[in-house]
């Protein structure tokens, strides 16, 4: 049995944790540019001396922070190795330091209307992500279905407290205590609590790296289609 869900927001959450729109390829060399400054301020790093510890010069990182130049790979190898922060430091918005704390207080949660389901995003989700982590909880004897999604992607799903029945077209496997699946998330699916009390797990959704082939707009198709026709006889008049 389906229930709508619902957005419950702490009204204490940070505005800035909504979704953004995506932004152009420009932004990289801000976006670098920022966390580069913004790492090397906190650490009371001059230039000069960041220069030094990295073996890039002064005049380069003075280019990068300004948003003038896009370090290559292995510049901003050398520059995180420095600084000590992983690469993917200066390519985050929500953390520049390779890490954020998510307090449990501030979480957004998704309620179903009846307040029978309940998940609660254990990543930041200001941004479109490759995984996605949720914490689920599931009243006694209640049935939530899940969303299908794009094919390609892939839910990996661990019960931390209870049991929960999750069926996969016709197919239905009991979970206990500790147990996981793992199944196509392109296919209905649903979850259930069979037990008297709630039911907790653990969800990761792995997105589909690329857009199906059939999701190619039908205008697109249609002319693919007519370009790759065989041609077709005529009768005579």
């Amino acid at each position: 049995m389906h229930s709508p869900l619902a957005l419950v927001r702490d009204p204490s959450a940070d505005l800035d944790a909504l979704p953004r729109a995506a932004e152009p390829f420009d932004a990289l060399e801000h976006l670098v540019g920022v966390n580069l400054a913004r790492l090397r301020a906190e650490r009371q790093l001059s230039l000069d001396a960041l220069a030094r510890a990295s073996g890039v010069s002064r005049a380069m990182l003075a280019q990068i922070e300004s948003a003038r130049s896009v370090p290559s790979i292995k510049v901003l190898c050398k520059v995180a190795a420095a600084l000590k922060v992983s690469v993917a430091a200066f390519l985050r918005r929500h953390a520049t330091n390779g890490f954020e704390h998510l307090p449990a207080e501030r979480s957004t949660r998704v309620v179903s209307a009846n307040g029978r389901y309940s998940a609660r995003p254990l990543y930041p989700d200001a941004e479109p992500a490759a995984a996605e982590f949720h914490e689920l909880r599931i009243a006694p004897l209640h049935t939530e279905a899940g969303t299908r999604r794009a094919p390609g992607t892939t839910v990996n799903l661990v019960v931390s407290e209870g049991t929960l029945e999750v069926s996969v077209h016709d197919q239905r496997q009991l979970l206990a205590t500790g147990d996981a699946i793992v199944f196509d998330a392109d296919q209905p699916h649903s979850l259930r609590n069979p037990g008297d009390t709630e039911a907790r797990a653990f969800r990761v959704t792995l997105n589909a790296e690329t857009p199906p082939r059939w999701d190619v707009p039908a205008q697109h198709e249609a002319r693919h289609e007519a370009r790759h026709a065989t041609p077709r006889e005529t009768a005579p008049v």
